[in-house]
């Protein structure tokens, strides 16, 4: 173990995952967020075979004992990265990521749903807490429903972030069952497999003719999202999950700071506000589970912060 590496690759996975969100946000104008889905996810298997290749693990690694769960892993995944691609295109940078850290809250919830956890009142009272933080956020858009053109079209952003944050916590909780029978490898290459092949059933809803510059930021999208995938797996090689956890809510500093110089946007007081009750909640359940003895290190390296 070496907890500084660790949590190097972490931080160095989320700073360029906030890259590649941005890199999406700025096709998002032309690009319909079903092909953004597909370049991201087409572009990363390249970049994740190379790194297999590397450490010998292309034939072990790609081995699979539940090809229907890697199916369906795949197609909640897809679903909260396409969600997710369309809210970034309505909504600033900051508040995008501010609901989606709903999605470990939300994750308490399907855990005890679907797989039966136990959870006490301390973690459901995290859980109400934080919800509130997000409700702080989503109340300024709610409050102008039906006033029409921008701020209308900002509402629906909001909601498919959360609908992505409710996926993606639901694909963590189908990992948690997965990971018990095969490799996180496997599971990081197969959900780009499915992406890719759902993102290219979508061509019927309409493609468009991406400009030279579209299709060079959605092709870098690809690659540096397969390079994050892999920092990020690498984190937890180094350092437990407990200690690496917290280091997510990072991701709302890059936002702001990639927000205001890149997008103009500042990020209001409801968000800023919203945001910090999320992610004491969040801290809050992860000493929780780390108290209790919770083992999350196998799961977490599946999951990108898009699905």
């Amino acid at each position: 173990m070496n907890p500084t590496k660790g949590i190097i690759f972490k931080v160095s996975a989320l700073f360029l995952f906030a890259i590649m969100a941005s890199l999406i946000k700025a096709t998002s104008d032309h690009v319909p967020s079903w092909q953004a889905v597909f370049f991201r996810a087409f572009f990363a298997m390249p970049v994740i075979l190379i790194w297999l290749a590397q450490r010998g693990e292309l034939r072990t690694g790609l081995r699979v004992s539940n090809p229907w769960g890697h199916f369906w892993r795949g197609v909640i995944g897809t679903t909260a990265m396409a969600f997710g691609f369309a809210g970034l295109g309505l909504l600033p940078f900051p508040e995008v990521t501010a609901i989606g850290f709903a999605s470990p809250l939300l994750i308490v919830i399907l855990a005890a749903l679907l797989l039966g956890e136990k959870v006490r009142i301390f973690r459901l009272s995290a859980v109400f807490v934080g919800l509130i933080g997000v409700g702080i956020i989503l109340y300024p858009r709610i409050t102008v429903f039906g006033s029409g053109g921008a701020e209308s079209l900002a509402l629906l952003g909001a909601v498919f972030v959360l609908a992505s944050a409710a996926f993606r916590a639901l694909a963590q909780v189908h990992i948690r069952k997965l990971v018990q029978t095969d490799q996180t490898s496997a599971i990081v290459f197969y959900f780009s497999l499915t992406s890719s092949l759902l993102g290219l059933c979508t061509i019927p809803l309409g493609w468009v003719m991406p400009t030279t510059t579209e299709v060079l930021f959605m092709i870098g999208a690809g690659l540096i999202g397969g390079i994050a995938q892999i920092l990020l797996t690498s984190g937890y090689r180094y350092a437990e999950a407990s200690l690496l956890a917290p280091f997510d809510y990072t991701s709302m500093i890059f936002a702001v700071v990639i927000g205001y110089f890149v997008f103009s946007e500042i990020p209001t007081s409801a968000t800023l506000t919203g945001s910090a009750i999320i992610i004491t909640a969040g801290i809050a359940i992860i000493w929780r589970e780390h108290h209790l003895g919770l083992k999350r290190g196998k799961a977490r390296p599946s999951v990108t912060p898009q699905g």
